[in-house]
């Protein structure tokens, strides 16, 4: 489907669902939509719907039935498909693991900051003739984390407001020795899906925030039962019906949140100048500059229409 008509079916948020947060009930006039992007296809198809007047995206990060590992996970076609829908909003849900013992299992985290442990993820739309440094100090938009983290606590959810995530490959759980070293580091909460996505978030220049809930105490916690799959189902299931209302209700919020940056961070972040990128690059960023760089298929139409007006005369 061409990147006009992904537009004109429209969405205002997205939101990114994590394990166990595969579909998003409540939605009004929901349809699933198969897109293509530039980077391959999405996780999922996105379900674009309705929330008290605000359009949605929905996309299941590991497909139905989860079957994407995180090292796997479509990030790049991710974020593009929502930035062609329009979005400007991104709320994605995680499940993590807890490395302090003030963030009990059931309890939502809303974080502020990565250390980014993955590696082989691709994780820019940039390169191949393109160059751009985007700033990444503060990965998570303070405005949508605030209104995110108002939510659960709304919903009666013990919050923990702001905190570090360190990002790794996975599919493995930590070792001990690592899970001990990243408590060192002053990591709060541990994941696997945060990079790149936040990344390429911040170059397509939305606003991005996410709800991360404890399932376990990974591997550092002598008095607890180390994590496994099992357990992480089984808390997932205990906290996913409390996941949606607060994601709807945040949705329906965020409608208010102000302006804060995120949405200008390519505003000085690009160093090639456009007419030195190759087209086939320029092609591929699409969306994702073309505030500053225009549309190659409109600057195609001007020259068509310059030729025509020329041979008329």
């Amino acid at each position: 489907m061409a990147e006009a008509a992904q537009a004109r079916m429209g969405a205002d948020i997205g939101v990114i669902g994590g394990s166990g947060f595969y579909e998003m009930p409540g939605l009004i006039d929901a349809r699933p939509i198969e897109l293509t992007t530039p980077y391959g296809a999405p996780s999922s198809a996105v379900t674009i719907g309705s929330i008290e007047g605000r359009r949605v995206a929905f996309i299941a990060r590991h497909g139905k039935g989860h079957r994407i590992l995180p090292e796997e996970l479509p990030s790049r076609a991710n974020i593009y498909a929502l930035k062609s829908l329009g979005v400007r909003q991104v709320i994605a849900v995680s499940a993590v693991g807890s490395l302090r013992v003030n963030i009990e299992p059931l309890h939502a985290v809303v974080p502020d900051q990565i250390i980014d442990r993955t590696t082989g993820r691709p994780g820019t739309f940039f390169g191949d003739g393109a160059v751009a440094h985007v700033g990444f100090a503060d990965p998570f938009c303070p405005a949508l984390s605030s209104i995110l983290a108002d939510q659960c606590e709304a919903s009666d959810v013990r919050t923990h407001r702001g905190g570090t995530l360190v990002v790794v490959n996975g599919p493995a759980f930590s070792t001990r020795a690592e899970s001990k070293m990243y408590r060192q580091w002053g990591a709060d909460i541990i994941g696997m899906t945060a990079t790149p996505e936040a990344r390429l978030a911040r170059e397509a220049e939305l606003h991005y925030a996410s709800l991360c809930f404890a399932t376990d105490y990974d591997v550092w916690h002598a008095d607890e039962e180390d994590v496994s799959a099992e357990l992480v189902v089984q808390n997932l299931q205990r906290n996913i019906a409390k996941a949606r209302d607060i994601v709807a209700a945040a949705v329906h919020a965020a409608a208010e949140a102000g302006t804060c940056g995120c949405e200008d961070a390519l505003a000085e972040a690009l160093i090639t100048p456009r007419d030195l990128v190759p087209e086939a690059t320029r092609r591929r960023l699409g969306v994702i500059v073309e505030r500053y760089w225009g549309s190659l298929d409109d600057a195609a139409n001007a020259a068509m229409s310059a030729m025509t007006e020329g041979s008329a005369r």
